[in-house]
């Protein structure tokens, strides 16, 4: 289950059905996204596909020598975009890929258009999600709920996106979903009754064990999208922000031109690949190596190229070592920047404190080292705020609860009104009210021996302690341990044997480190294959945006002050 070989594949079958010749790849905004995060401009050029386009866009010139591939998601727009594209054809032939389920209406509406006969073939390919990593897609949606239900139109590109992952990797599986969440239910529904609708797209060869996909909801942990990260792919996402595997240095101060956005895919940059779930510790003597290495294999200034094979040697090594220089320099300039941030904002000594808030239970310790942070003038307003939004969840009904204090604090510092709002809105968002779960207590004695050993053992790391609560769900899981009551069977049947391949969709946003407890999981655990998504992948900006746009939040000032109440179910 490697998501992003399977949209590769996709693509490149397009290529190869296309036959010889020059051609013009046609696609949507989506799509364009899709297709750049498994492919560089650079391989499809090695595939004769000379031009990259956008069906929207008006200014195209007539090249009746290309052949066009569109790969276009299947929408009104982009079939009435097609419609008046065949109406009056700028290339030869048309071999038109759409990235989903289209209508028969809408073949209908093309065949009518196609006056001319310029379709070769029109078929459904289904990459219709962002491949990040082998193990995790997105659908780059942000805010897909309101309140707590969905957004009509979101629900309806949410199904869209996890039925064709489904008809991407091949599988027809049986549905889980998490009870405390109305959102969880809806979509699972929807997912239903496309498989039955399309049955006959889902008929794959039966496994022994059938595939499952368990639906969860952010709301029932908030606290994984709040944490400052370590590990390279994900302290990248959470302190510079990745886009479609694109990071925008551009603030960098003294930031060269070619390196104001640079790409970072593990697909074609060795080091990313070997270093992307490596602590920032391990990465910082990696790239000194990388360094090393590199300056070994630097042409020497002075070398003499006085025979003609020492200048055939020159050449044959010069690309291999203009692509090294580059990838250097890009991971230089980012490990630079991270560092540069993490003393710039006092990381270190912030990430322990959201450690200890997220994993420890000494509230009157927690509480000391908050307000020690509050006072310290290193400490952003943003980290302010996220210190103080785990302290909310955390201790949200301790008897000693202080967050009105804690909220005069940040009001003392300076943090403006809008961040303050936030820790309502937070606690309205992934409370205890809301949740399904206990994110922080250990129930059964299982755990708690588990947490007692771990005392007594220390931490590794004290900036990694904490597991994401996925971590468990899915333990549970393959155990066949999860319980029913808490992540029912949609339908009557169940499971009887330990789950192998298991798709985990998180709505609301899922995050890197969640990405890297499945890619161990599925690195220790001979037999499973478990593939995470969401609507998006989240950095605590991107999370808190989502929380703004549930429109959770502001129901009076004073909510902030109290938080007993606070947290409504809808």
């Amino acid at each position: 289950m490697n998501v992003v070989f399977a949209v590769k594949q996709y693509i490149s079958k397009m290529i190869e059905d296309s036959g010889p010749g020059m051609k013009i790849l046609l696609m949507d905004k989506e799509t364009t996204g899709i297709v750049s995060m498994v492919y560089t401009q650079s391989e499809i050029l090695q595939k004769e596909v000379y031009l990259f386009e956008r069906i929207d866009s008006q200014n195209r010139e007539i090249m009746k020598h290309l052949k066009a591939i569109c790969f276009l998601r299947p929408t009104k727009e982009n079939v009435d975009c097609l419609i008046q594209e065949l109406r009056r054809p700028k290339y030869s032939t048309y071999f038109i890929y759409f990235s989903n389920v289209i209508s028969k209406s809408d073949v209908k509406s093309l065949a009518e258009g196609d006056e001319q006969e310029v379709v070769a073939e029109v078929q459904e390919f289904y990459g219709d999600y962002i491949a990040v990593n082998p193990h995790l897609f997105s659908l780059n949606i942000l805010g897909c709920c309101q309140g707590r239900n969905w957004d009509p139109a979101q629900l309806s590109r949410t199904t869209q996106g996890l039925t064709a992952l489904l008809l991407s990797l091949k599988k027809c599986p049986m549905i889980r979903y998490q009870l405390s969440s109305e959102a969880a239910k809806r979509l699972a529904e929807c997912v239903k009754q496309v498989i039955t609708k399309e049955y006959e797209l889902f008929e794959f060869r039966r496994t022994e064990v059938p595939p499952l996909l368990l639906i969860l909801d952010r709301c029932d942990d908030a606290i994984t999208p709040l944490l400052n990260q370590w590990t390279y792919q994900a302290m990248v996402h959470e302190l510079l922000g990745i886009n479609n595997n694109r990071i925008d240095l551009s603030r960098v101060p003294g930031i060269s031109k070619d390196l104001r956005e640079v790409v970072l895919s593990a697909e074609n940059d060795e080091f990313y690949a070997n270093n992307m779930y490596l602590n920032f510790a391990e990465i910082g003597s990696n790239i000194k190596n990388l360094m090393e290495d590199f300056q070994k294999k630097k042409p020497k200034e002075q070398q003499k190229l006085e025979s003609i094979a020492d200048m055939k040697a020159f050449v044959e090594n010069y690309p291999q070592f203009k692509k090294m220089s580059g990838t250097v320099s890009k991971h230089v300039t980012v490990v630079g920047e991270l560092s540069r941030l993490v003393s710039e904002r006092n990381l270190l000594e912030v990430s322990e404190v959201e450690q200890e808030l997220a994993c420890q239970n000494d509230h009157s310790s927690a509480l000391q080292n908050v307000k020690r942070l509050l006072q310290n003038p290193k400490v952003t307003e943003f980290d302010a705020v996220r210190l103080v939004m785990l302290y909310a969840l955390h201790y949200e009904r301790h008897s000693s609860n202080s967050l009105p204090g804690l909220m005069m604090d940040l009001r003392n510092k300076g943090v403006s009104e809008k961040y303050r709002k936030l820790v309502s809105a937070v606690v309205d968002y992934g409370g205890k009210r809301v949740r399904g779960s206990d994110l922080f207590s250990p129930k059964d004695a299982v755990a708690i021996t588990k947490q007692f050993l771990k005392g007594l053992k220390g931490v590794e790391n004290v900036y990694t302690q904490h597991q994401p609560f996925l971590h468990e769900t899915l333990d549970h899981l393959i155990k066949g341990r999860l319980k029913e009551n808490q992540y029912p069977y949609l339908g009557p049947s169940t499971l009887r044997d330990r789950p192998q391949d298991i798709i985990v969709f998180v709505i609301g946003g899922a995050t890197y480190e969640e990405a890297l407890t499945v890619y161990t999981l599925n690195r220790t655990t001979p037999g499973v294959r478990v593939v995470l998504g969401g609507t998006t992948v989240h950095n605590t900006k991107s999370f808190l945006e989502e929380v703004l746009a549930s429109g959770l939040h502001g129901r009076s000032k004073e909510s902030s002050q109290i938080t007993g109440r606070s947290g409504s179910r809808r």
